[in-house]
């Protein structure tokens, strides 16, 4: 095993195999790109030609360089051709049979030292070894896609690989230029262990009819800051991938949440798999294709239906961050604003932070002094809910206690006039059961901000089996003039976002648990190959871990799944009252402010 892996055979040209043998080719290694069809081969050699082109033009490679790269890259279609390399990395067709057959065959061909590496995310890598004649040879290498772009390499031993084999290809991973990661042979690693799950959910989602595709994509790339919707994803990856890996997941877990929704076996079975195929959840321009092009589905640019209610004030109740974050943003927008608290002081407290965000934006240049002033000149601090009785839209943004908002609402529908919009902030409760608690639940929306309130563009519209019409117009309407994206959801715990990110910060926890990888390996999985702005241990500290834990209590007790129990562990952090950065410690430890 003691060997420098100079010389580098991969087997299966397809788009995964090509980018590994460019990352190979360009680094200095000897690589023999292996594969029966020739068009795959020729392939593979023209997308080396134009990347290294490109590097030439763009002055990151000399010609001589490029010259040299092209030389080091040389194509067979017989498996015999890896008979000297000191590493084989296969990426053919994500089957057993296919890839047993290329590990059997690989067998009479390669050194006794040379390392076999699978390029499987669904698949197990022990049950392939187990067809080598050493299996302490055998491991997993999953790149991700594309692979000269994508950091993270998932370095994957079986309980027979031997320590020596995963010491050359970590110490090749890094060489690449790439992070590799450690884990333990289960279906989907870290990275798709964690990201699959997650696509799932909202291909349910999408398919129970809750929310449109658009909204739900929309809601993760603007309530999450991810590269991509979850469901524009899987035409990316490709519908009958993603259920060759959910299968996988599911037949070891025999977790409903990896159990494939049923829409992905229907469009894989009807040729709808995504991109490749110009179909998937969206339609595309041709096979092949990245830009989507309007369908049956594709909501109309004036789909805004019915005439809402006239919005020219609006009454804030809560003193926290989230509150005065929501009055500065309706403020901006040109509204008169109430800003309630339970005392003057509070009031005038939450008044005294908008003045500080305003500030901030005015020291960097986002915002004039004059409309600095105009806003907080448009902010009545009040000490008592009785400033609401003139305002169009009442918004509480309190405590997520069920008690405290139904008791609140109680009070607005005696405060407020007929007719005004009444708005919870809730992310987590039911709104029905506050709409409940006033004498005309027709009124009640949800209207869920994201924190910082100022900054995040996404708010959840949240229509309950009573809510009027217009009132949903009203909010849409509303929701346009702040300037922030409405995505519409019904009235069930966790709406879009919270259901579907919940799940997975769970599922990374009982990763833990499992001692399946580190907490630095899983936040950098899912960093370096998911494209997050922060992985999820980093994410549950930010949030809060009693605020995780209550949310996903909540998701737990609505739909029944114990998919969805929250993680023992971090039950046990919350009691231990480690809740995250606000305590100094959750998951990590942090220096106390």
């Amino acid at each position: 095993m003691d060997t420098p892996l100079s010389t580098i055979a991969v087997v299966g040209l397809g788009t995964m195999g090509a980018g590994i043998a460019e990352v190979l080719a360009r680094a200095g290694r000897d690589v023999i790109g292996i594969d029966i069809s020739e068009t795959a081969a020729l392939g593979a050699v023209a997308s080396l030609e134009a990347s290294t082109a490109r590097a030439v033009s763009r002055g990151r490679i000399t010609e001589q360089e490029r010259t040299a790269a092209l030389a080091r890259f040389r194509t067979s279609d017989s498996l015999s051709a890896a008979g000297d390399a000191d590493l084989v990395i296969e990426v053919v067709p994500e089957t057993y049979e296919i890839k047993q057959q290329v590990f059997r065959e690989l067998d009479a061909v390669v050194s006794p030292t040379a390392i076999l590496a699978t390029g499987t995310n669904a698949l197990s890598v022990t049950r392939l070894a187990a067809e080598s004649q050493r299996p302490e040879r055998v491991l997993g290498l999953h790149f991700f896609n594309p692979a000269p772009a994508m950091k993270l390499v998932e370095v994957v031993s079986s309980v027979l690989t031997a320590p020596p084999a995963v010491e050359a290809v970590t110490a090749l991973a890094r060489e690449l230029g790439k992070e590799p990661v450690a884990v333990g042979d289960r279906p989907g690693f870290v990275a798709d262990g964690l990201l699959f799950g997650y696509l799932n959910q909202a291909a349910a989602m999408y398919e129970a009819n809750y929310a449109s595709r658009e909204d739900i994509d929309a809601a993760m790339k603007l309530g999450c800051g991810l590269p991509m919707g979850p469901l524009a994803l899987l035409d990316l990856i490709g519908i009958d991938t993603a259920r060759t890996v959910l299968e996988a997941m599911y037949a070891e877990s025999h977790d409903r949440l990896h159990a494939p929704a049923p829409v992905l076996g229907q469009l894989s079975s009807a040729g709808l798999t995504g991109r490749k195929a110009g179909r998937g959840f969206y339609t595309y321009d041709a096979p092949g294709g990245q830009d989507v092009v309007p369908d049956a589905l594709t909501p109309a640019a004036d789909a805004e239906a019915g005439a809402g209610r006239a919005v020219a004030s609006v009454g804030v109740a809560g003193s926290g961050t989230m509150a005065s974050g929501i009055a500065e943003v309706f403020a901006k927008a040109g509204y008169g604003v109430v800003l309630a608290a339970r005392s003057q002081e509070k009031a005038d407290l939450a008044k005294g932070r908008i003045a500080k965000s305003l500030e901030r934006s005015v020291a960097k240049g986002r915002l004039s002094a004059e409309a600095r002033d105009e806003t907080l000149a448009r902010i009545t601090a009040a000490g008592s809910l009785d400033a609401f009785a003139e305002v169009d839209l009442a918004v509480e943004a309190v405590a997520e206690d069920l008690e405290v908002k139904q008791q609140l609402f109680a009070a607005l529908d005696k405060v407020c006039r007929p007719g005004a919009v009444l708005a919870t902030t809730t992310s987590s409760l039911p709104v029905v059961a506050i709409a409940r608690a006033t004498t005309r639940p027709e009124d009640v929306v949800g209207m869920h901000f994201f924190n910082p309130a100022p900054a995040m563009k996404l708010v959840e519209v949240v229509r309950t089996v009573l809510t009027a019409d217009d009132v949903h117009a009203t909010v849409r309407a509303v929701c346009a003039k702040i300037r922030k994206h409405p995505v519409d959801c019904g009235d069930r715990a966790g709406f879009i976002v919270n259901a579907l990110l919940f799940p997975y910060l769970n599922n990374a926890i009982k990763m833990v648990e499992q001692h399946y990888a580190s907490l630095d390996d899983i936040d950098a999985a899912m960093k370096l190959g998911g494209g997050y702005p922060m992985g999820p241990f980093e994410l549950l500290d930010v949030v809060g871990l009693d605020v995780s834990l209550a949310i996903e209590k909540v998701l737990h007790q609505e739909f029944r799944d114990p998919g969805l129990a929250p993680a023992p562990l971090l039950e046990h952090l919350v009691a231990a009252g480690c809740l995250g950065r606000k305590t100094g410690r959750g998951f990590r430890e942090y220096a106390r402010r």
